[in-house]
């Protein structure tokens, strides 16, 4: 058993880790148990159940009060009937209970009949009566929409736009960063206080001087118009630069001095260095990419361009809304994030961490 104040690596030593004397659990550890256990659920919590009513069907989505599970009704072949026909738990007047099968509904009443005897025709109050369900995935909550509305295409027009414009974002801001802080010029600081300058600038603002310069270039409805106005961000500039700081300066003098190139310098010195930021700027600009919907909008009118974002509004009527499927293509939206995360978060502490230094 530990000392109190013991500190054992790893998981499994911060969970059995114990601040009471002779081995004994303190109150601070039940406290900090239920403090991570809370911001578990808090940052969890939403994501579980975005995921399992996305296999939920649509009156399984507006069914009060709400279930965590996917459950669908269960549904017998009665003999006489073509279709199968919903089962249901019925309170007999005599107390006691019998899976029945319902014809049809009359207003508060329910003609019902027994899939083991379909001769006779019960008449029930709807109140008497609850669905027989299990456990089910509405997988076709995914199979439509990849299938019949071209979900697909949209999902590769958003990985052409993330990937290209995060290729394009990181070869732009790091070759700004470069400039801004390997070289010693006259208005350095104030170029760069320029482009901080620019973050207080509302995206509103500029999107119609930005529509205009796209249609001027003939543009409009093409996946470039997504991808080349946002290229260059003042925060990848910041970010990228506050790294590049940290590089010895000594490291660049040595190359210079061994006649190395400026492009060399910068592709073979600086940009190995500064990988961590990189890492760190190729997750925000997926994030940013993936996720955009304001200006995609506003620029794609043909839906053979659409990325997802915008093919998931097309599921937004003016008099419906089709949760269903909007939820599940939301979860496909999530999955290429949680990817870049899950392979570059290593990196994240240490960019974010070193981008600070000087």
């Amino acid at each position: 058993m530990a000392e109190a104040g013991t500190l054992r690596p790893g998981l499994k030593g911060l969970l059995t880790a114990r601040r009471g004397r002779g081995g004994k659990r303190h109150w601070t550890d039940w406290f900090a148990y239920l403090y991570l256990l809370l911001g578990v659920v808090l940052m969890f919590g939403p994501v579980v159940w975005l995921t399992l009513s996305s296999f939920k069907t649509p009156a399984g989505l507006v069914e009060f009060p709400p279930t965590m599970l996917p459950l669908g009704q269960i549904a017998v072949e009665v003999e006489g009937h073509d279709k199968p026909l919903p089962l249901y738990r019925v309170t007999m007047e005599d107390g006691t209970t019998r899976e029945l099968a319902q014809i049809r509904r009359i207003g508060i009443i329910s003609q019902m009949v027994d899939p083991a005897a379909p001769g006779e025709t019960l008449k029930v109050p709807i109140a008497q009566r609850e669905p027989v369900r299990e456990f089910r995935m509405a997988w076709e909550n995914y199979r439509d929409p990849l299938e019949r509305f071209d979900f697909v295409k949209y999902f590769w027009n958003s990985v052409i736009v993330t990937a290209v414009a995060t290729i394009i974002t990181l070869l732009i801001n790091s070759m700004a960063a470069y400039a801004l802080s390997i070289y010693e010029f006259r208005g350095r600081n104030a170029i760069m206080l320029l482009v901080i300058g620019t973050l207080m600038i509302p995206i509103t603002v500029i999107l119609v001087p930005v529509y205009l310069v796209v249609t001027q270039l003939n543009m409009v409805n093409t996946l470039w118009a997504v991808i080349l106005p946002g290229a260059a961000t003042p925060t990848g500039v910041f970010l990228l630069r506050q790294y590049m700081l940290t590089i010895p300066r000594d490291l660049i003098d040595a190359a210079r001095m061994d006649k190395a190139s400026e492009w060399s310098i910068y592709w073979r010195v600086v940009m190995p260095l500064a990988m961590p930021a990189i890492a760190v700027l190729a997750i925000f600009s997926v994030m940013w990419r993936w996720n955009e919907f304001l200006w995609p909008l506003i620029v794609l009118n043909r839906s053979e361009v659409y990325t997802l974002q915008v093919g998931l509004n097309a599921f937004q009527g003016e008099l419906d809304v089709q949760w269903h499927y909007i939820l599940a293509m939301t979860v496909v939206t999530l999955i290429p994030v949680v990817l870049v995360f899950a392979f570059l978060q290593r990196f994240i502490t240490t960019g974010i961490a070193n981008a600070g230094m000087k």
